[in-house]
């Protein structure tokens, strides 16, 4: 009998971890992460969307020169992510009540009947519930923080979480030029910064240029720490 979830706090703060069934892949290409990021945005609201007509709006308001609008009621704040080939990370913060389920159903859904349709597959794109763990201090909210940014390095060496980055250097340059996470906006490189709201673990990481150095030193002298593997 699977064990039930406790009920998700508005206002608090959450590492998300969801990965494809099986550990499929769930981003073949370029144009399946852009359309991931355009997922994370696009359904973070708490009205019905239909993507089509979303991308459609945006174009014809580009093509006329009018800015497009980013009021919307969200469900979530989205304070980082990282997504990986298999699986994706997001620390969000609920500011609806069901806001992170109700978000994480509607871009599980969203997203993946896109996949399924350019892929040619069928069924559930991601496995079962996504996991969810409660950030409940500063220590914990720097390390997932860390935790999170840092998880491409496996891309560049599969082992480096169990023995340490042997290259630290080249390391922190690949998480540098990791297009698919919130970090380059961290660091001052305009990525994709109107999906994240940095301003919150700014203040909480301490002073101008800590977030570089809370990730550079994850890298450096990698901590274990107990919950954190998903």
């Amino acid at each position: 009998m699977p064990i039930k979830r406790p009920k998700l706090v508005t206002e608090e703060i959450y590492h998300i971890i969801s990965r494809g069934t099986g550990d499929t892949l769930i981003f073949k290409n370029n144009d399946d992460y852009y359309r991931g990021i355009f997922s994370l945005y696009e359904f973070n609201t708490t009205e019905p969307v239909e993507i089509r007509k979303q991308r459609e709006k945006r174009r014809v308001m580009k093509a006329s020169g009018e800015q497009f609008s980013a009021a919307r009621n969200c469900l979530v704040e989205i304070m980082a992510f990282c997504f990986m080939p298999n699986h994706i990370h997001l620390l969000l913060r609920q500011i609806k009540d069901e806001g992170i389920s109700k978000f994480m159903r509607k871009f599980g859904a969203g997203y993946g009947l896109y996949f399924n349709k350019k892929h040619g597959r069928q069924g559930h794109l991601f496995q079962g519930r996504f996991r969810a763990v409660h950030i409940k201090n500063d220590n914990q909210l720097r390390a997932i923080f860390a935790y999170i940014h840092t998880n491409p390095v496996s891309l560049i060496e599969p082992d480096w979480k169990g023995a340490g980055a042997e290259n630290p250097g080249e390391a922190i340059r690949f998480l540098e030029s990791y297009k698919w996470s919130s970090y380059q906006d961290y660091i001052g490189k305009n990525n994709f910064p109107s999906l994240t709201e940095r301003n919150f673990l700014k203040e909480a990481l301490g002073k101008e240029g800590s977030c570089k150095n809370v990730v550079e030193d994850w890298v450096r002298y990698k901590r274990e720490i107990v919950g954190l593997e998903p």
